[in-house]
This record gives structure tokens, C-alpha cells and sequence, in this order.
């Protein structure tokens, strides 16, 4: 996604925004305020006019059907992560080279065979057992979360329950703290504004701040660990071996930057989409209420409704041919994963939410060799933070008309969501 971050003038941006226009009667501008706010407009129009869009703004192909989109997250090798060089970035920013820097690119970002090694070995950590044990745990959690709220009738879903559930979470997974959960989810906010292409370069250095940071506080646990090991994520880390392999110092911090940005951001940005979603078409609510075993396929329609990852990026391994055109080894292709999963060729009457929906599956969670690892979990706290509302509440309801999306293109989600929520009385 570099291409986008090198974008900075005005008339530069108007200039390939014409050309785009002139070629094919649709421009995608990712940076536009009207897209970051709402981008299922511009997908509509990109499925109908031109499906396998060349953007000059971005010099890439932009892809937004199911199909295509399915396709190249499946194919690796034909369409390959582009792997970018974390200390050349701090250089482009200005900063100097940190001997205490680990400079290792994450796992999202790597192609087989360091992929297939990395996964394998935290895959052992993350098993399905070990996510369903967690069920008690969060379930208690969503309603400590929730008595927090003090039975006040009005208050903002996104502090109370969205985005403290999922840090506590991954916060106790990997054995840290209580007391250093705030600073963790500082530390996890910055980071994820940094795969952002719209990322400022104030916002670009404070999150590698936050990284050194954060290195250090994990380099101090992971010392710790290997002499005094815990029933924890970080322990089971240390341990996990694949055909006498392990993870090594720096793979390990890099591989515990990236759990507690995803085991944080794809959750809080499910919750508090999907109550949007939810208290936007009360029919449906209601649904829900009356059968409360839809909730799997509810959690899976709000996924698939304001799916929390938009896009992901590939490049073409070698010339190629994808949605009737040619692809020219080396270049970029970027699929709109929220607009596949809007493609009315899949999802009948997409814009509509339907938590009973029987077709095809949402692809929120990627494909491939990239599917992400914590989908059980996030999946799993999603259901428990629904159930245990509408346990909760007999009346929940938006307090805001147009609540405010934080200002990303990646990782779609909500800043705030003030809600009005009646308690049920006791019986």
C-alpha cells in the first residue's frame, strides 16, 4: 500500500483522478472523506462500470468482484504479498537505525516458505481447544464490562464494551498485566494506524515509537518467560516447535505486535459495526430476539454487512490474466474485500441485512494461506458481546443519528457509538 502513502499534491491526485474518469466513467479515491465514510457507493459503481479497474491515482488494479476478489486471496502463486523492509520505512521517516529495534516483517506481509514456517509454529498456540476454553471467560467479561456502565441510560457502546472487551482479552491470553491494559491498547491504536495509507507522518512516527515501546515491554516478558514460563500465549510461544524449529527473539516480538493489533482491531470494529448494522434495521433485531439461534448467522451477516478489513493488496508473481485482463508481472492488485462481500452476483439484495442469509460466505476474514488465524476468537467474542446485550437490555437504540467512523481505509470501524439501553427488570 505504499502507493497510496506517496500521494501528497492536491493537483497531482485531480490530474490521475481525470484520467481514471476519462478511461472508464469511475474513479476510486480511497482518500476522499465521502469514501472513508461510506465506500459501498463507489463499489457499487466500480462492480457495475468496471469490475477490473486500472487506477493511475494508485497504479494498481483495483478488483471488486467476489469471484476476482476470492481468486487472488486463494492463488499465491500467482498473486503474492509484497514484502516491505520495516527499517527502510523508519529511514523514509527521518528516523535513526535503534540497535534495540526489532526490524523483522510481520507475518502478514510474508510469502512461503517463512510464511508456512511462522504460521505453523503459532498456529500450535492457537488452537480451536484453546479458544473455545475461553468462552466462560469472555462471557464474564462482556457483563463485568457492561456493570461498568453504572446502569446509566445513555452511554458510548464503543468505550464500554467494543473496545475494552477484545484488549482485556488478548491482553490476558498473552499473560500481561492488568494494570498495563491501558497503556497495551495505546500501544495497539497506534500500531494500527500504521498499516493505514492515509497515515500522517506525526502519526507515522508515534506508531514506530509505540513499536520500540512495545518491544521492550515484550523483550522484558519474553526474558521473564523462558526462565519462569506461565499458562499463557507468550509461554506456549516459547515452546512451540516445528521439526526442532522455533521462533526466534525477533520473530517472536514481531509475531506479538501483530496478536494484539488483530486480536484487537478485528473484534472492536465486528461489535461495534455490527450493532450499528443491528440497531439500524430494528426488524431485524427483533428477529433475533425472537430466535436467538440465528446469532452465528447473524454474527456472519454482520461480518459480511460492514466487513472490519475493506482491502488487501497482492502482487502479480508473474504475467497473468484476472477478470478478462492482462496483469503484467510486478504490479500491484488491490481487492475490495468489502465489496465482494456486496457482490450481488453472490449475495442477493446486498445492501439489505438479512441475519438469516444462506448464500455464499463472507470473505472478511481473507482466504488462503492468509486466512486470518483468530477468526474463531473474534468470531467468538463477537457472538458473546450480542448475546450478552441483548441478555441485558429489553430496548437498546442509537443515541446518534450519524455516528463518527474513525478515519480509515483499511480497518473500517466506528470512533463512537452512543446508544440509549433500558435494562431488563429482574423477574
Amino acid at each position: 500500500m505504499r502507493s497510496l502513502r506517496s500521494l501528497g499534491r492536491t493537483a497531482y491526485i485531480q490530474g490521475r483522478l481525470a484520467q481514471e474518469w476519462f478511461q472508464s466513467g469511475v474513479i476510486y479515491n480511497p482518500l476522499s472523506a465521502g469514501v472513508i465514510d461510506d465506500p459501498y457507493p463507489t463499489y457499487r459503481r466500480l462492480q457495475q462500470r468496471d469490475p477490473a479497474h486500472w487506477s493511475p491515482l494508485l497504479n494498481a488494479w483495483i478488483f471488486s468482484r467476489y469471484e476476482d476478489t476470492d481468486e487472488v486471496l486463494r492463488d499465491q502463486d500467482r498473486f503474492e504479498k509484497n514484502e516491505e523492509d520495516p527499517l527502510e520505512r523508519r529511514r523514509e521517516l527521518g528516523m535513526p537505525d535503534d540497535p534495540e529495534f526489532v526490524s523483522k516483517i510481520s507475518m502478514l506481509f510474508l510469502n512461503p516458505p517463512d510464511h508456512t514456517r511462522l504460521r505453523s509454529l503459532v498456529s500450535k498456540a492457537f488452537t480451536p481447544r484453546a479458544v473455545a476454553a475461553l468462552e466462560p471467560r469472555i462471557r464474564e467479561l462482556a457483563h463485568e464490562l457492561l456493570d461498568g456502565a453504572g446502569g446509566e441510560p445513555q452511554f458510548d457502546m464503543m468505550d464500554v464494551l467494543a473496545y475494552p472487551l477484545p484488549t482485556i482479552v488478548i491482553s490476558e491470553m498473552l499473560g500481561i498485566p492488568a494494570e498495563d491494559r491501558a497503556q497495551f491498547k495505546e500501544w495497539s491504536d497506534a500500531l494500527a494506524r500504521q498499516i493505514e495509507p492515509n497515515i500522517s507522518h506525526t502519526e507515522s512516527r508515534a506508531a514506530w515509537a509505540a513499536a520500540a515501546e512495545l518491544d521492550a515491554y515484550f523483550g522484558r516478558i519474553i526474558e521473564q518467560r523462558r526462565t519462569e514460563p506461565s499458562d499463557d500465549m507468550i509461554s506456549a510461544l516459547i515452546a512451540a516447535e516445528n521439526e526442532g524449529d522455533q521462533l526466534d527473539h525477533e520473530e517472536l516480538i514481531v509475531m506479538l505486535r501483530l496478536l494484539l493489533v488483530a486480536g484487537n482491531e478485528t473484534t472492536t470494529n465486528l461489535v461495534g459495526n455490527g450493532l450499528l448494522a443491528l440497531l439500524q434495521h430494528p426488524e431485524q433485531l427483533a428477529l433475533l430476539r425472537e430466535d436467538p439461534e440465528l446469532m452465528p448467522k447473524a454474527v456472519e451477516e454482520f461480518l459480511r454487512f460492514d466487513s472490519p478489513v475493506q482491502l488487501d493488496a497482492r502482487s502479480a508473481a508473474h504475467d497473468t490474466r484476472l477478470g478478462g485482463r492482462q496483469i503484467s508481472a510486478g504490479q500491484t492488485l488491490i481487492v475490495l474485500i468489502g465489496a465482494a462481500n456486496h457482490d450481488p452476483a453472490t449475495f442477493p439484495n446486498p445492501e439489505r441485512l438479512d441475519i438469516t442469509r444462506e448464500h455464499a460466505s463472507n470473505i472478511s476474514f481473507g482466504r488462503g494461506i492468509h486466512h486470518c488465524l483468530g477468526a474463531p476468537l473474534a468470531r467468538l467474542e463477537g457472538q458473546i458481546a450480542f448475546e450478552t446485550l441483548l441478555e441485558r437490555y429489553e430496548d437498546l437504540r442509537l443515541a446518534s443519528s450519524r455516528p463518527k467512523h474513525r478515519p480509515n481505509i483499511i480497518l473500517r470501524g466506528l470512533a463512537e457509538l452512543p446508544v440509549h439501553a433500558i435494562a431488563k427488570v429482574p423477574a
